[in-house]
C-alpha cells in the first residue's frame, strides 16, 4: 500500500530523516516508535505530502507520489488523523460527522467502532473529553473511506480506557483486510499490541524493526532505553 524508500528529508538544508525505508502492506498495521525529536513528525509529513523529500521515493499502491500534493494523496486513499484530537469545537458530534459522511448508514458503521459517540451526538465537540475528541477525529477520518489510515500519536493525553478502545479499533480495522494503518506513537505497549510490524526511529534513522505483538515490548523498550 505505502512504501517509503530511501527517504532523506528535512527543513531547508537541515536533514531530519536519513535514508529511511518503511513498508505498510495492504491490510496491515505498522507502527513507528521514537522519542520526541526522533523524526516521527517529519516522517508523517513526508508520507502525507506536507513537505518535499531531498532524496528517495514515496509510493502508494506502486504509484510514485513523491511529488504529489496532499490533496492528490487523499484521492489515492490516504486518511490522516493529526496529533491533538482536532475537531470543529462549536459544532456537535453529529455535525462533525455529517460534514464528511456521504450516507447516514456510514455514520452507523463508525458507531459500531466507537459506541460512545452515539451517546454524544448533540454535545458540542469542544465540550468532549480529550479521549472522546480523539475517537471523533478517527471516526470522521474513517468516514472518508480511506485505504490507508495514518494516526499521529493518538494516545497522547488520553485516559487508559479510551487507549484500550483505540487499540481494539485498530485491530478490528486491519482484520477486515482492506485497510492499512500507519501508527506513529511513543507508547510502546500500545503500539506493539496494535500492530503486526514495527520500526524504531532514532535521530532520523531506522535503528530496529520486527514483528509486532506483546512479546516484542521488552526488547523495544530496552533498545529505546525506556
Amino acid at each position: 500500500m505505502l512504501e517509503i524508500t530511501g527517504v532523506t528529508a528535512g527543513y531547508g538544508r537541515t536533514k531530519v530523516l536519513h535514508d529511511v525505508t518503511i513498508q505498510i502492506p495492504t491490510g496491515s498495521a505498522v507502527s513507528v516508535m521514537g522519542h520526541n525529536g526522533a523524526g516521527k513528525t517529519t516522517l508523517l509529513r513526508v508520507a502525507t505530502g506536507l513537505i518535499p523529500v531531498m532524496s528517495g521515493q514515496v509510493r502508494i499502491d506502486g504509484e510514485d507520489v513523491t511529488k504529489m500534493p496532499p490533496s492528490k494523496r487523499v484521492q489515492r486513499g490516504l486518511g490522516y488523523v493529526p496529533q491533538g484530537q482536532q475537531s470543529f469545537p462549536q459544532m456537535t458530534t453529529l455535525e462533525n460527522l455529517q460534514l464528511v459522511a456521504k450516507r447516514s448508514s456510514d455514520i452507523d458503521e463508525v458507531f459500531d467502532l466507537f459506541p460512545v459517540l452515539k451517546q454524544l451526538l448533540g454535545r458540542r465537540a469542544g465540550l468532549l473529553s480529550g479521549g472522546q475528541r480523539q475517537q471523533l477525529a478517527i471516526a470522521r477520518t474513517l468516514l472518508t473511506k480511506p485505504r490507508l489510515l495514518v494516526l499521529d500519536e493518538p494516545t497522547e493525553g488520553i485516559q487508559p480506557n479510551i487507549v484500550a478502545d483505540i487499540e481494539r479499533v485498530i485491530i478490528d480495522l486491519t482484520r477486515r483486510g482492506d485497510l492499512s494503518v500507519l501508527l506513529v506513537e511513543q507508547h510502546v505497549g500500545f503500539a506493539l499490541r496494535s500492530t503486526s510490524t514495527y520500526y524504531v526511529l532514532q535521530s532520523g534513522r531506522i535503528t530496529m524493526s520486527g514483528e509486532g505483538g506483546a512479546s516484542a515490548i521488552d526488547d523495544v523498550r530496552a533498545a529505546m532505553a525506556i
